[in-house]
């Protein structure tokens, strides 16, 4: 009898340190982000790239070098830095993403604001920029 009840007082115990571990590495909830801002010019502005299989190919490897890792490789906003984050990241496969003009998702995917970096210094390269534009149109 003595032996059962201080095995269960250890098993509570124990379920209760693993539940307190457990709080401080869980992911913790994050907030939703504000609606984006984009000025009248990115609304507007035109894609100027076909997306061709070539380019395609382009943006999806530079998706996969810049994006990946927050988005997801398949851009359910998933990715493995993804719970780091303070606002949560939203799916590319979204309808209301997907509405979106190219011009808009080019100013969220380079301009960025908040946890979403600027990328005009680390993509370069136009080319580049609207590659993976294109790139995030086929995940649908």
């Amino acid at each position: 009898m003595k032996r059962g009840l201080i095995n269960l007082l250890g098993g509570i115990g124990m379920m209760a340190i693993a539940i307190v571990l457990f709080a401080f590495v869980a992911p913790q909830d994050q907030k939703l982000g504000a609606a984006w801002k984009i000025p009248a010019e990115y609304k507007t502005m035109k894609n100027p790239q076909k997306a061709t299989p070539d380019l395609l190919n382009v943006g999806k490897m530079a998706y996969a070098k810049s994006c990946k890792s927050c988005h997801g490789g398949a851009g359910l906003g998933d990715g493995p830095k993804a719970s780091s984050m303070k606002t949560k990241i939203n799916s590319f496969k979204d309808a209301k993403f997907q509405a979106q003009t190219d011009g808009e998702i080019y100013f969220q995917s380079f301009i960025g604001r908040d946890d979403m970096p600027n990328f005009e210094k680390k993509i370069p390269e136009l080319e580049d920029r609207w590659a993976i534009v294109n790139y995030i149109r086929t995940l649908k």
